[in-house]
């Protein structure tokens, strides 16, 4: 470190052994808050900088725990935790509707406004949801909660948006499948959270709907998450690891973001093989959380179901960035490997789905003398796993996904428009599916299309985990600010 640089550690009070860590930041704005690089220490431990990139992934995903996290949990229920799953359906239809339509444009909100403004408004949404089921319980108006279902679907698209953009363009390289994995575990505790809530206060009811309390819960976690993404450190003041500070680029403005998104799909046409993956990266939720666990077990043994399913979320990705982040094989054969692991496991759970699918239809279920099967019943064990596994496969489907998505470039340009191909076409097909489920499709039909759908997805996908995933990627031109003689940019898909 020359001189200057020493006058500069100096003048931000930055330790030597921080800039070890973080790289040479000599060269950032007299703006910086030097405790911001200062790594906290506990006993013989040191913590993280605050101004770490990990950090800041961290707090996206504490954000994302009490924010979209509580919501799985309420959905995860069934029907948004009332006995009927239609006014749920409808809300959903709104939701996903206005997050297809709209969550393209996330992306230049969220440039205008910033990432911590985005994913803070984009907690809003969240809490107006919840708030409208409460109101559905004690006076049922339905049109709130088709509001609520808007509204959560107008800035969701702000928030995933701010949250793309952080996940995946902070890791480097080589740890990007370690990165999505931090923040799915954290993410998915919220989740694993949430649904101890319900099942706490239904544990000794016999009840077949969520109590005030439930949804209280909810509303206060979500406030929370709105409150803490202020917290975060502006994007221009967060050290990558490699020592870069990320930049964050202006909008290019709508017409610009328009241009670049027909330009990606003309010159990379080959990306819409992909698009059938995203597709059905959301279409088994509403089988599984309505057809499933709303139709089959009651309020106790849903809730407890909903724990068993994002707490198995956590395992499986773990299991997958052990795997995309194998340093024994190459990207390339990582890619093909986990395609292989994927194909096998959907192939198998859903195979064990079927054999419990055959014990049920919706006709039967909606009898006068059926009972909801409670976890004290004999045979619960088995639904049990197959509930946990169809966790782990959602958890493995979505992070591969994102692997996918990051391992194709490195330009956050391109990044940007890939994630917002990944958010709409996963909200069209929960749209498609809340609203069969809406028409009282037959369970079994719904079950077919989800294991056709998973492997056929797959399938066409395979030539270009193929072809188009190399050992590594070449990082294409940015017109983005030099720091330290290096680019570092945050890309807002």
């Amino acid at each position: 470190m020359d001189s200057s640089s020493e006058k500069k550690q100096e003048k931000f009070g930055i330790e030597k052994e921080t800039i070890a860590e973080y790289g040479e930041i000599a060269n950032a704005p007299l703006s910086l808050s030097s405790w911001i690089y200062k790594r906290p220490k506990f006993c013989r431990f040191k913590g993280l900088a605050y101004g770490s990139a990990l950090t800041q992934i961290i707090v996206v995903s504490w954000v994302c725990f009490l924010c979209p996290g509580m919501f799985n949990a309420l959905s995860g229920l069934g029907g948004g935790g009332e006995v009927n799953a239609n006014v749920a359906n409808e809300a959903n239809v709104a939701l996903y509707s206005t997050f297809a339509g709209l969550g393209f444009f996330g992306g230049s909100i969220c440039n205008l406004i910033g990432v911590k403004l985005s994913l803070s408004v984009g907690g809003t949404g969240y809490i107006v949801y919840t708030a409208s089921f409460l109101c559905y319980k004690h006076v049922y108006n339905r049109a709130f909660v088709i509001f609520g279902g808007c509204y959560l679907g107008l800035t969701a698209g702000i928030l995933w948006a701010a949250q793309g953009a952080v996940i995946m363009s902070y890791p480097p390289e080589e740890k990007k499948a370690r990165y999505i994995a931090i923040f799915w575990v954290i993410f998915n505790m919220g989740a694993v959270i949430g649904s101890i809530v319900p099942l706490a206060q239904t544990m000794h009811s016999s009840q077949n709907s969520a109590g005030d309390g439930t949804y209280a819960g909810f509303i206060v976690l979500m406030a929370l998450g709105s409150i803490l993404a202020l917290l975060m450190v502006n994007p221009k003041k967060t050290v990558k690891e490699d020592g870069n500070l990320v930049h964050v680029k202006k909008s290019m403005g709508w017409k610009k973001e328009l241009l670049g998104l027909v330009q990606i799909l003309y010159k990379e046409y080959w990306i819409l093989l992909l698009f059938p993956m995203f597709f059905s990266s959301n279409w088994f939720y509403t089988y599984q959380f309505n057809d499933v666990n709303l139709a089959y077990f009651n309020i106790r043994t849903r809730a407890l179901n909903n724990l068993l399913y994002w707490f198995s979320q956590i395992l499986g990705s773990a299991a997958t960035a052990v795997l995309l982040d194998n340093p024994k094989m190459n990207r390339a054969v990582r890619a093909r490997v986990g395609w292989v692991c994927v194909f096998v496991l959907v192939c198998v759970i859903w195979g064990g789905g079927l054999a419990f699918q055959l014990k049920y239809t919706r006709q039967s279920v909606n009898a006068p003398d059926f009972e909801k099967v409670d976890f004290t019943h004999c045979g619960y064990t088995g639904y049990a796993f197959l509930y946990i596994f169809y966790g782990i496969m959602d958890s493995i489907w979505q992070n591969y996904s994102y692997w996918i998505i990051g391992s194709l470039t490195n330009d956050t340009n391109k990044l940007a428009v890939y994630m917002g191909f990944y958010k709409s076409l996963q909200s069209t097909g929960a749209v498609v599916t809340y609203r069969l489920d809406s028409l009282n499709v037959p369970f079994m039909h719904y079950f077919a299309s989800c294991w056709a759908l998973l492997c056929g997805s797959l399938i066409i996908a395979y030539p270009i985990i193929w072809k188009k995933i190399t050992v590594t990627t070449e990082t294409e031109e940015d017109s983005a600010a030099l720091v330290n003689g290096q680019e570092a940019v945050i890309g807002v898909p």
